[in-house]
C-alpha cells in the first residue's frame, strides 16, 4: 500500500453526503509511540522516537518528532541528528500486540466485515451496521471515542466508497481526525493528490511515471491509458488509471490470512563472524516460530535477507518439504540460505528471517519424514519450544530463549506483513 505524501490542496471538508460511503479505514496515530506515551504520560508533548541503536531504523515517532523531519524507517542515526532532544525508547512488541488486540476487539463489535491489514490499521464495511449504529460518520465517531477511552490511544478514520480512497482519507485526517469523501467528491479529491499517494505507487513506479511527465493524479487521469501502460506496464498501467478515476471494485475481505511473519536485526558492528551471525539467525527463527505458534500458523517457505556493509540487500528463499512452526527447522534452512549468499567478501550489517506461505496449522497436512516418524525428533523439539512459549507468557517475551542468543548485543525488529 502506498505511503505517499499528503496534499496541501486536499482540504478536509468535501461535503456531508454519506450515500454509498460504507467503507471505513481505521488507522492508529503514531501507534508504537502512542502506546509508549500511554504508560509514560510525562512524555506527552515531547518529541519521542521508538527505535533501537543508531544502526537500526525508526519504528515510530510522535508528531512532535515528525516536526523535525523524523519519520518511520529512517535510520536512527539520522533521526538523532535531526532531533537530538528526542526521547528514544526501545520497542516493546508485546505491548503493541496487546494494544492492537484491544483495538481490533472494539472494531469487530462494529461489524464482522473487518479486514485487518497490519498491526495498527483495518478496513471495515459498515453497510450492514447502519440500521443498528447509524450513519458511517456516527459509527466512526463512536469507534474513535471508544478506542481513546478504552485503549488510551487515538486513531484516525477515513470514510469513502472504496478501500483505497478511505485509506487516503484517513491519512489526510491525521492526527486524531475523521474525513468523509462523498461519492461525488471522489474524483475531485483524487485530483488534488500527488501520484505517489496512489495505492501501489512506490518510488520506482513514481519515477517511471515522472519520466513521462506524470507527477499528479490529475495528470495520470488525463493521460491516455495506453501511455500509462507504456510507462509502467500493461496491467499496472490499467490499474493505476482506474484508481485515478476512483474505480476500485475490491471489497473488504474479512478474515484475510496473514501472508508472512518475520524479524530482522541490525548488528552494532558489521560482522564477518559466521558463528555470531548464525546465533542471530537462531534468535530470529525463534521469534518467527513463536509467533507462528501463537497465531496458529505453519509456514511452507523460509526466506532470508542479508544486508552487507555497502548497504547491498540480498534475499534468498526455499520452500520446505513440509510446513513448520519449529524454530530449529526454520533456523537450519535460514542458515543454509545465508551461507549461500555471495557477500563479495564484505561483512554483514543486517540479517532477517521470514516465514512465508502461511496456512492454519489446524488444517495443514503435517507429514513427517520417515526419520522423524521413527525418532519423533520434530515432535520433541516442538514440545520444548511450546514450553518456552508458556514461560514467556508468564514472565515476559525476553525472559527466556535459545542459549546461544542470550549474549548478543543487537537491535531486533519483528513484524507481521499483511500486504
Amino acid at each position: 500500500m502506498s505511503r505517499g505524501p499528503r496534499s496541501a490542496q486536499a482540504h478536509r471538508d468535501w461535503g456531508t453526503d454519506e450515500t454509498g460511503c460504507s467503507v471505513l479505514h481505521v488507522d492508529m496515530d503514531a501507534f508504537f509511540a502512542s502506546v509508549e506515551l500511554r504508560r509514560r504520560p510525562e512524555l506527552v508533548g515531547r518529541p519521542v522516537v521508538v527505535g533501537g541503536s543508531e544502526r537500526s531504523v525508526v519504528l515510530a515517532a510522535t508528531y512532535e518528532a515528525r516536526a523535525f523531519g523524523v519519520h518511520s524507517a529512517m535510520p536512527m542515526a539520522l533521526a538523532r541528528r535531526l532531533c537530538p532532544q528526542a526521547v528514544v525508547l526501545p520497542p516493546d512488541h508485546l505491548a503493541y500486540q496487546e494494544a492492537s488486540r484491544a483495538v481490533m476487539e472494539i472494531v469487530h463489535e462494529v461489524t464482522a466485515l473487518v479486514e485487518q491489514i497490519s498491526i495498527d490499521e483495518a478496513f471495515l464495511d459498515v453497510s450492514g451496521a447502519r440500521r443498528r449504529l447509524g450513519a458511517p460518520t456516527a459509527i466512526a465517531r463512536d469507534l474513535r471515542e471508544r478506542v481513546h477511552a478504552e485503549v488510551g490511544i487515538t486513531c484516525s478514520v477515513g470514510i469513502a466508497t472504496t478501500k483505497f480512497v478511505a485509506k487516503l482519507a484517513s491519512t489526510h485526517a491525521k492526527p486524531d481526525g475523521m474525513m468523509l469523501v462523498p461519492a461525488a467528491a471522489t474524483v475531485p479529491f483524487l485530483r488534488t493528490l500527488p501520484v505517489g499517494a496512489l495505492w501501489g505507487v512506490g518510488e520506482r513506479t513514481e519515477k517511471l511515471l515522472a519520466d513521462w511527465g506524470i507527477t499528479t493524479v490529475a495528470q495520470l487521469a488525463d493521460t491516455e491509458v495506453s501511455a500509462v501502460q507504456a510507462a509502467v506496464g500493461k496491467a499496472a498501467g490499467a490499474h493505476l488509471h482506474d484508481l485515478a478515476w476512483g474505480r476500485d471494485p475490491r471489497p473488504v475481505e474479512p478474515g484475510r490470512a496473514e501472508r508472512s511473519i518475520g524479524a530482522e536485526t541490525t548488528f552494532e558492528h558489521d560482522l564477518y563472524d559466521s558463528a555470531v551471525i548464525g546465533s542471530a539467525l537462531l534468535g530470529l527463527a525463534d521469534r518467527c516460530a513463536a509467533r507462528l505458534r501463537h497465531q496458529g500458523f505453519v509456514a511452507r517457505t523460509v526466506s532470508v535477507k542479508v544486508r552487507t556493509s555497502d548497504f547491498r540487500t540480498l534475499t534468498r528463499s526455499r520452500t520446505l518439504r513440509a510446513p513448520t512452526d519449529v524454530a530449529q527447522e526454520i533456523h537450519q534452512v535460514a542458515r543454509e540460505l545465508v551461507e549461500s549468499v555471495d557477500r563479495r567478501g564484505l561483512p554483514v550489517r543486517l540479517v532477517g528471517v521470514r516465514a512465508e506461505n502461511l496456512e492454519p496449522r489446524s488444517t495443514s497436512v503435517l507429514q513427517p519424514t520417515l526419520e522423524e516418524a521413527v525418532q519423533e525428533e520434530a515432535g520433541s523439539r516442538r514440545a520444548a519450544e511450546e514450553t518456552l512459549d508458556r514461560i514467556r507468557d508468564r514472565f515476559g517475551v525476553n525472559s527466556i530463549g535459545p542459549a546461544s542468543t542470550r549474549r548478543r548485543s543487537t537491535t531486533t525488529r519483528a513484524d507481521v506483513d499483511l500486504s
